[in-house]
């Protein structure tokens, strides 16, 4: 007489699988928290027939689409209007600072949340992926400071999906999900959401961003360094005008030359160049603060000494007359290292380049996206 043969495993998911997942979910049912899905719908792919940027056509919307190849980025996020709720569980994490590593960390951006897998694809129709938001209702502030009447949302976005280790069963098969959780900030990504009224009995008053968003402070706090740097170091490289330069003689005593006309030497003479040579020092303006005249053409009766600046040179370039020849000093290459003003520097022809090109009866922008360039046409 032989006995039955006995294996929690079977290839199919049995009786004893659906039971175990039922306790799973009554578990969750019972001791998890609610969470809020704002299901990821894809990326809106602009299309090769797209006219302008201003009235963009975008192609059908997939969760599997990548709207960007070149940098694997999806910002033009869509989600659904509706919200799906379901529930799950994580452990609470006090703030607490990461001092292991060379500076200090935050370490409660994370937060490690554990679903049921069947409930969960069945309320929203497919698995949770990457991009999906999930809002903790349980984590509302309804004492924040501000002028608000409503409570500050938390909203967290789906980075990463695995089957929980704790969630595989003595028959062998998953019954949880283990989603890894990072904060959303006001970007690009997340606008439908951020857009959404604040109260949705009050769909015309304040959204999500005006409560949630920092911009508007960071901007702020931006300007603020801005202007207080510009006063600190209103140009590039160092000013040396307030030092004094002496022009020597073959003796080594000062230079000096006769400026009335008694044969009696009364003035110190201009000197040749400046007593600092070093990096990103020219600043147009001669040593010791010498009067100098300024054009496209140098002056018609100059004597020995004289500076002229030619405004004509891109930078403007720094010439004195030496009595026969006018010999070059320096060229002002110190510039406001801010974008208020107009630069002859790399920085305002070369990394903000906005001049444009007619390539192939095509008018085409030198500041454009490489995504959009490295995109191929539709006849392609």
């Amino acid at each position: 007489m032989y006995m039955p043969r006995l294996s929690l495993y079977k290839p199919q998911k049995g009786n004893d699988y659906h039971f175990i997942d039922k306790q799973v979910l009554e578990m969750f049912t019972i001791g998890g928290t609610d969470i809020h899905v704002h299901k990821y719908l894809g990326a809106e792919n602009p299309t090769e027939a797209a006219a302008t940027a201003d009235q963009p056509q975008y192609s059908s919307v997939d969760t599997t689409n990548i709207q960007d190849l070149l940098f694997l980025e999806n910002r033009d996020r869509k989600y659904d209007p509706d919200v799906y709720s379901m529930r799950g569980i994580y452990n609470v994490q006090d703030i607490d600072f990461n001092l292991s590593q060379f500076g200090m960390f935050m370490s409660n951006d994370t937060l490690m949340l554990t679903i049921h897998i069947n409930s969960s694809v069945k309320t929203i129709g497919r698995k949770i992926v990457s991009g999906d938001v999930i809002e903790l209702p349980h984590l509302a502030d309804e004492y924040a400071l501000n002028d608000y009447a409503v409570a500050l949302k938390r909203f967290y976005v789906v980075e990463d999906v695995n089957r929980a280790s704790e969630g595989f069963s003595q028959t062998w098969y998953p019954h949880l999900y283990r989603l890894k959780l990072k904060q959303i900030v006001d970007s690009q990504e997340f606008k439908e959401i951020l857009d959404l009224p604040a109260e949705e009995d009050a769909p015309g008053g304040n959204t999500l961003r005006d409560l949630l968003s920092t911009y508007d402070k960071e901007m702020q706090i931006n300007n603020a360094v801005v202007a207080q740097s510009e006063v600190d170091a209103p140009k590039s490289g160092y000013d040396t005008n307030h030092y004094f330069s002496l022009q020597l003689d073959d003796n080594g005593n000062t230079e000096l030359v006769d400026t009335d006309a008694d044969n009696i030497p009364d003035t110190m003479q201009s000197p040749s160049r400046k007593g600092y040579n070093g990096y990103l020092l020219g600043s147009g303006i001669p040593t010791n603060g010498e009067a100098f005249g300024h054009g496209i053409a140098f002056a018609a009766a100059p004597e020995t000494g004289d500076f002229f600046l030619r405004t004509d040179f891109a930078p403007n370039r720094l010439f004195r007359y030496d009595g026969a020849r006018w010999v070059k000093q320096e060229d002002n290459v110190r510039m406001t290292m801010s974008n208020t003003t107009t630069r002859k520097t790399q920085k305002g022809t070369f990394v903000n380049n906005t001049a444009t090109n007619t390539i192939g009866g095509e008018t085409t922008t030198e500041r454009q996206s490489l995504s959009q360039a490295l995109r191929p046409k539709a006849d392609e």
